[in-house]
């Protein structure tokens, strides 16, 4: 089970969360993670309480919350809701005996994420160990892996080329997405019918190399042109994209068949109970 997972399930009690495609993130509601936490039966006058106790949370509250659209029992509505580090930092506010438990997972994961900063190479581990137990084969994880460097190589350079936004982030994704596959990322996993799922961990292989292609491409060029600015990046962003549209028109002419496939990943994954890392666990 995932970080986000534990969350979504904590005590047993489910969370209402809702997944941002532009961020690739996690939202949760607020009123929940109270709820659930403290017992409260008016979680809206606890918030109200907790950030007057807590000056520093309630002066950056409208820096970790946000207000989403989430299933209510009335139907759709706007309710705040935060990422991950935004439910951690609310519940250091809550005294309550309820969240200690959660807190000292919170100090755990935590912990993690520092080691992970020091040692990069624990994160990737823990990435190949994740992608194992969903029951990827050996050769998809180690290209997955490798793309996920090459696509945090590509956001670094964005960065450094002034891209702070995660609109604009979002923008010159969909850009590239589009212009090497046809398709923007939200039309993209809506051909493959997913919805809260991570598109990259739905691409075939042939997908996941084009991809990267047009990522590794965009990133070498940035680093001989220093881009600054959305509208140089953006033009660097889709001159490797079309590398990649290139030679994705050119495998598709000499297979005879287009390489963007609906297949996602619950189509081919091995069945749990057959991988021999869960056959060890059970024992």
């Amino acid at each position: 089970m995932s970080e986000i997972e534990k969350i979504r399930l904590f005590d047993n009690q489910m969370i209402r969360t809702i997944w941002l495609e532009e961020e690739e993130e996690w939202y949760f509601s607020v009123k929940d993670v109270v709820t659930i936490l403290t017992g409260t039966v008016n979680a809206k006058d606890y918030i109200s309480k907790m950030r007057r106790r807590d000056i520093e949370l309630s002066q950056g509250w409208g820096q970790i919350v946000h207000p989403l659209t989430i299933q209510t029992p009335g139907g759709p509505q706007k309710e705040n809701c935060a990422d991950l580090e935004g439910i951690f930092r609310i519940i250091q506010s809550i005294p309550s005996k309820k969240a200690e438990p959660f807190k000292r997972w919170m100090s755990e994961v935590a912990a993690e994420r520092i080691y992970q900063m020091i040692d990069p190479e624990r994160s990737i581990e823990q990435a190949v160990e994740d992608y194992r137990r969903l029951g990827y084969s050996e050769a998809w994880i180690t290209r997955r892996i490798k793309t996920i460097e090459i696509r945090k190589g590509l956001t670094d350079e964005w960065k450094r080329g002034g891209i702070t936004k995660e609109v604009d982030f979002a923008f010159l994704t969909d850009l590239m997405s589009k212009t090497w596959s046809g398709l923007s990322t939200r039309e993209y996993k809506r051909f493959k019918g997913l919805t809260k799922e991570s598109l990259r961990d739905n691409m075939t292989n042939m997908e996941l190399l084009l991809n990267a292609l047009a990522e590794e491409t965009a990133t070498e060029i940035s680093k001989e042109r220093n881009p600054k600015g959305i509208s140089e990046n953006a033009s660097i962003a889709r001159e490797g994209a079309e590398v990649a549209k290139s030679a994705r028109e050119e495998a598709e002419k000499r297979i005879g068949h287009s390489v963007i496939s609906p297949d996602k990943a619950i189509d081919h994954l091995q069945s749990p109970e057959e991988l021999p890392f869960n056959k060890v666990d059970e024992q």
